[in-house]
């Protein structure tokens, strides 16, 4: 089942989502006619967990890590599907990464294996994790207005460990791979984190880039497909 959220004139409605409406307890609304697509979840948090990809380590010279590796982003991060995203004024080097992330469903810490994951996750959804590569540390590269575009959809009925997924950037193929691909499990991902924090409803936990997240230009469109769940779309735009 794909959950959403819906932008409506009275307000955000949240719902089930068939073939482009969205069926709440109020009513239902056809995308793009009676509102527009939000984030599917409202994060208080934005958990990213980094050198998650054998190959990806390969590329970026990494070394394998022993455990997990993390960063966090601020709610503010978190940016609709199909709202363009500004480039940053302040850097000259943006960057893509197209990720797996879990939507956390209820408050909730400690969580000891597969099967408390599963019921502590609401379902799974796309993240485009933006970097300002050219700035010092990794919170000031990462941690800005709009970093996390998030969507379109949750879907409930996954298995994370076996899922295909694709950037394209402008129309151009960047990034192809599968989930199976991850050297920690994402149920294992949740649970570590969850002995580090305690998750509250809607927080994100965003599981890794495959190999070749890269640089993006004001005017490109970053299409990044996840199967089951959809393409998470943003163009580009340079600030007014």
């Amino acid at each position: 089942m794909k959950l959403a959220r819906v932008e409506t004139a009275d307000g955000i409605e949240s719902g089930r989502y068939e073939d482009g409406t969205v069926i709440t307890d109020s009513g239902e609304f056809e995308v793009c006619v009676d509102g527009s697509l939000r984030a599917p979840c409202d994060p208080g948090s934005i958990y990213c967990v980094g050198r998650n990809y054998a190959a990806t380590l390969d590329q970026m010279d990494y070394n394998r890590p022993d455990q997990p590796d993390w960063f966090l982003k601020p709610a503010v991060a978190a940016h609709d599907p199909g709202v363009p995203v500004e480039y940053p004024a302040w850097t000259d080097e943006l960057t893509y990464a197209g990720e797996l992330a879990a939507v956390i469903d209820h408050e909730c810490t400690a969580l000891d294996g597969e099967r408390a994951v599963r019921q502590a996750v609401r379902g799974w959804t796309i993240l485009n994790d933006l970097d300002a590569l050219d700035q010092p540390g990794r919170t000031a590269r990462k941690a800005f207005d709009g970093s996390a575009p998030l969507g379109p959809v949750i879907e409930t009925d996954i298995d994370p460990r076996a899922v295909e997924m694709t950037t394209h950037v402008g129309g151009e193929l960047r990034q192809e791979a599968t989930t199976g691909r991850m050297l920690f499990d994402p149920y294992e991902l949740v649970a570590f984190l969850s002995t580090r924090y305690t998750f509250r409803p809607g927080d994100v936990v965003a599981l890794g880039s495959p190999a070749n997240p890269g640089l993006i230009e004001p005017g490109e469109t970053v299409d990044i497909w996840y199967e089951g769940i959809g393409h998470l779309r943003n163009t580009v735009v340079t600030p007014e």
